[in-house]
């Protein structure tokens, strides 16, 4: 499999595993609310060109699979997609900005680590975050809808 692509004059495979989450690491993304954290995220790549190979919305953390051109740092490219996506969810979600101050959505920091050769390992990581987490006890999702009482 050629994991390459090109540039005018450059030739790169530049895969990084990224994870981040909210301020205080509160557990904000459940169910609709995580899968349109998922289009925003999707949206934001797509404008800026990047490739995402995996990822996953848990309920207090973004696992992120990507390739970023090299043309563009990886800083750079978190700032524009934490600052944005922050923007996007406060308009989406207005009583969402009483909980963080000062339209801070996100941590200050992330993780980030080069992938090299390990891709399809940590592609295989971040599809099973979810489950591993469950399986830990580190998240419970309760069956029941919390009005109604009903599954």
């Amino acid at each position: 499999m050629n994991d390459s692509h090109s540039l005018s004059h450059t030739t790169w495979n530049c895969k990084y595993h990224k994870v981040w989450a909210p301020k205080y690491r509160r557990k904000v993304f459940y169910g609709e609310k995580r899968l349109e954290i998922g289009a925003i995220l999707r949206e934001l790549c797509q404008w800026k060109g990047v490739n995402i190979i995996e990822a996953e919305v848990c309920p207090d953390q973004i696992h992120m699979l990507v390739e970023i051109p090299p043309k563009m740092s990886v800083s750079s490219f978190m700032g524009f997609l934490k600052g944005k996506s922050s923007l996007m969810i406060y308009e989406k979600w207005g009583n969402m900005r009483f909980k963080y101050r000062n339209r801070e959505f996100w941590c200050r920091g992330y993780y980030v680590d080069t992938v090299g050769k390990n891709a399809e390992k940590i592609q295989e990581y971040i599809a099973k975050q979810l489950k591993e987490d469950e399986l830990n006890g580190q998240l419970t999702l309760e069956e029941e809808n919390p009005f109604t009482g009903s599954k």
